[in-house]
This record gives structure tokens, sequence and C-alpha cells, in this order.
């Protein structure tokens, strides 16, 4: 059954990886993420965003035992944190990425940030992971294009994925060109700009289309070919994130969205980024 919740994109390996996901970076692992993951998979969503770093991949496999829906309906990614990078450490720490999820794979597995040096090392572990059938796809997160070419000149695999802050503020058309051009598909985390969502352009093209901001930004990052994984713990604003499905926005609205870039970041560049 497709739902819009199982609208997907086709990664360049054949894995259907679904639009819209839920990020659970800064939900806690005290019962909120399990809540949040069962709450939302209820809701429809099938794709799950979480990372070692984050500290709730046990909540999350607990989610999805709880909801009840088979694993194999489902789309989890998670990602090799900086200080577990290198060959051997990148190995031994999915394993027990796995094992806080409760699961025997991952559908996607990421490299967290580009950690000068050793993120070659940290991706031909990665491509071993995705050998061994215990990663269904791999790829990375926060590459600038510089990070993808350098990789990609000594690498087997292309990365399917770059998980990259992008928003109307941040748009990063050069690196999504290049990723396209590349068949690397593009995620968004942080696409509602942490709720900096007061910009009367998007409160006007939502007025006209009977949505939100936030849904309007969602359907944009849509319609831009991106993924896109927006965070919430509240089971109502859940429902509507996911309720994006059902309205196109038009040339001139996706136009004048593109418009707000101001190359502006709400998270670390990771050029600067303090490893």
């Amino acid at each position: 059954m497709t739902t819009a919740f199982t609208n997907s994109a086709t990664l360049h390996n054949g894995l259907k990886m679904p639009w819209l996901g839920l990020g659970v970076w800064k939900v806690k692992d005290d019962g909120e993420t399990e809540r949040t993951v069962q709450a939302a998979i209820e809701a429809g969503y099938r794709h799950i965003d979480t990372a070692a770093v984050y500290g709730n991949e046990t909540g999350v496999g607990i989610g999805v035992r709880n909801s009840g829906i088979a694993r194999e309906e489902l789309f989890i990614t998670t990602k090799v944190w900086n200080s577990d990078q290198g060959y051997e450490s990148s190995l031994a720490a999915f394993e027990q990425s796995l094992e806080r999820l409760g699961m025997d794979y991952v559908d996607l597995l990421l490299i967290h940030w580009p950690v000068k040096s050793k993120y070659k090392d940290t991706w031909r572990a990665l491509e071993s992971i995705y050998r061994s059938g215990k990663a269904r796809a791999i790829g990375v997160s926060n590459f600038h294009i510089h990070h993808l070419q350098d990789l990609m000149e000594s690498s087997e695999l292309v990365p399917m994925v770059n998980q990259v802050e992008y928003h109307p503020l941040l748009t990063q058309e050069p690196l999504l060109a290049f990723c396209k051009s590349n068949r690397i598909q593009v995620t968004a985390w942080s696409p509602l700009m942490q709720g900096n969502l007061d910009h009367a352009v998007l409160a006007d093209i939502g007025a006209k289309y009977g949505k939100s901001p936030a849904q309007v930004v969602l359907r944009w990052d849509l319609q831009t070919g991106v993924i896109t994984i927006p965070k919430s713990t509240n089971p109502e604003r859940l429902k509507q994130n996911g309720d994006i499905f059902d309205f196109e926005l038009s040339a001139e609205d996706m136009a004048a969205i593109s418009a707000l870039n101001r190359n502006q970041r709400f998270g670390s560049d990771p050029d600067n980024f303090n490893f």
C-alpha cells in the first residue's frame, strides 16, 4: 500500500527511501524517544533518522518494536560519530549501534561529519558493512563538494546520500547540483530552521494553500528533490508535518522561497567544525 508517508525517492542502488522522515536529534532517551517514534509510526511515518551521538538509538529500537509494524516496512538511518571514525573503530561502533537498536541491519548508515584524515578509512568500513548486507545503503552527512570529490577519488562506491543542513535560508544550490549530477540523494536536517519560520513570504504562501509556514517549507524540500526529516515530539505536529502531499507549490512560489537564501546556518559549518 502506498501512502503519503511511503512516497519514496530511489537511491542509486535501487533502494527506496521515503521522502519524509522523523529526525530524533535532541529527543531524550528517557521514554520520550520510544513514545515519539511509536506515535510517528502510528501517524504513518515509515522513516526514522537517529545517530549514535544522539544517545537514543535504544529508544528508537523500542519504539519500532512497540509499533507493531514489521521491521522491513520501515527505513532506519543511523550514523558513525566523529570519535569512532577510522576503519576498525567504525566497524566496532556500528555493531554497537545495531545492538542498541536491537536490529540486525539498518537501511542507511552515514558518516556523521567529515573528520579530516579519517573519513576515507571510515568510508572503507561503510563499504565493507554495505557488502555484508548489514546496511542497505551508505552515505555521508555534512559533506561539502570538496569533501565528496576527495572521497570519491579513492572510493569504490559513490555515497548514496548526503545529509546536510538545508532550508530556505541555506539553499546550498551548488552542493545540490553536484549531488544531483552524481546521483547522491540530498537529505535536509533542520529543515524547519530550528523554528525560525517567521517570514512574511512563508506566511503569505501558506495562506494561499491553507498550509502553515512549516508545511510550505517541507513541501519546498520535496519539490527541490530533497528528502526531509523534521523533528517533533508533539503527536499533532507530527501529523501536520506529514500533511504535505496534497498540494503543490507553483514555480513562482518555489522561486520566492528559494530567494530567501542568506547562506545562514543554524548548525556548524563542516569546514569549521570542532572535531
